[in-house]
């Protein structure tokens, strides 16, 4: 071979580049990332700690049930946009100003029924025998035979008077007005009846599914019925 340039061959060693440092890997992140969940993890209870009481009830309020919560406050403001508080304190009024705007509702429910009823023709006296009465329950109806009176139902039957379809027509009326949901209970005296077979027990349900049929029959929805 020559001495020359000419004839030269040149051979190249590349060096391998290996990813990554294999004395560490990547627990230092998994650290950093416990850090980091921890520190948010205080100052979120160190927030808390400053709230007023009030705040501190509503998120309490919040993490035993969720779901009322977003029910009661789904449709106010964002909760979390007001200020140093999560919510403002007046809508822990929210369920108690619900609760009294329902009153209202049942006593002008009530009112009208009476109301209703001292203008029935031919059935003077008939509302002292009804009792509208708003309750912590809801709106207590009650129609109430006096001793010996067969006002509503004839003694013994489960057949309605003339008076006790007309006070029903009445209360189907301005209860179909709201969307609450009813439960219906019949009663009797404690007169014992000849047969084995029909009791008192038996006429009282019967008497409550003649109210039922004749508040359906009046307009009343059926689905509202939950109970009788």
């Amino acid at each position: 071979m020559s001495g020359g340039t000419k004839d030269k061959v040149v051979i190249v060693v590349r060096k391998r580049k290996k990813g990554g440092d294999g004395h560490h890997g990547g627990s230092w992140k998994v650290a950093y990332a416990d850090f980091v969940t921890a520190m948010m993890a205080f100052f979120l209870v160190m927030w808390i700690v400053g709230m007023d009481s009030e705040a501190k009830d509503l998120v309490q309020g919040y993490f035993n049930n969720p779901v009322g919560f977003r029910r009661a406050f789904g449709a106010g403001a964002d909760p979390t946009s007001q200020g140093s508080t999560p919510v403002p304190s007046d809508l822990q009024r929210i369920p108690l100003f619900i609760r009294e705007m329902e009153e209202r509702r049942f006593s002008a429910v009530r009112d009208e029924i009476l109301r209703e009823l001292e203008a029935l023709e031919g059935a003077e006296g008939l509302e002292s025998r009804i009792e509208v009465v708003v309750t912590p329950e809801g709106l207590r109806i009650e129609l109430r035979e006096g001793e010996g009176a067969e006002t509503f139902f004839t003694i013994g039957s489960d057949e309605l008077k003339p008076a006790a379809r007309e006070a029903l027509v009445v209360i189907a009326r301005n209860l179909e007005a709201i969307p609450n949901h009813m439960v219906i209970e019949g009663h009797t005296d404690s007169a014992p009846f000849p047969s084995a077979t029909y009791t008192n027990w038996e006429l009282s349900v019967d008497r409550a599914n003649a109210a039922r049929r004749t508040l359906v029959e009046s307009g009343f929805e059926p689905s509202k019925v939950q109970e009788v």
